[in-house]
């Protein structure tokens, strides 16, 4: 998605994971734990769920793995200790702005093998109507100088 802003600008926005809530319509809120206190490789924070946008809720545990300010930001999930899917936004400048590109990527293995091959297709499309959303939100606020 286009956003009139500069990269760094929206890189701010999408890696400060308290402000998530703002964005997304299924994490209502994040904080930063185990000692980090913003955005690094290595960093932890924890994500306050409500699946689907109705439920169930749930707090899932995070680990930053990509962090270049202006360009790259993405984490993986865990549950019960197992890594359960990644997400990522890249920011690339385009025409006076940046392009951004959230992914979205479900471990596949034992029951997220499964689960993906029955049921996937239902998970893919709600997670693609949700990123679709979040960029709608983070350019609205980006756009406005938010």
């Amino acid at each position: 998605m286009h956003m009139d802003a500069d990269p760094s600008e929206v890189w701010d926005l999408l890696s400060d994971v308290t402000r998530v809530g703002e964005l997304s319509p299924e994490t209502f809120e994040a904080e930063w734990t185990d000692g980090a206190t913003g955005p690094a490789v290595g960093a932890h924070f924890r994500g306050h769920v409500r699946r689907n946008g109705v439920g169930p809720v749930y707090w899932t545990q995070c680990k930053v793995t990509h962090c270049e300010q202006g360009r790259d930001f993405g984490f993986t999930v865990y549950m019960g200790g197992r890594r359960l899917n990644n997400w990522r936004y890249r920011m690339v400048p385009a025409d006076g702005g940046c392009d951004v590109t959230e992914s979205f990527e479900l471990e596949q293995r034992g029951v997220s093998r499964v689960y993906w091959a029955l049921a996937g297709w239902h998970r893919r499309r709600a997670n693609v109507r949700g990123m679709r959303q979040t960029l709608e939100r983070a350019r609205a606020v980006v756009e406005a100088g938010s």
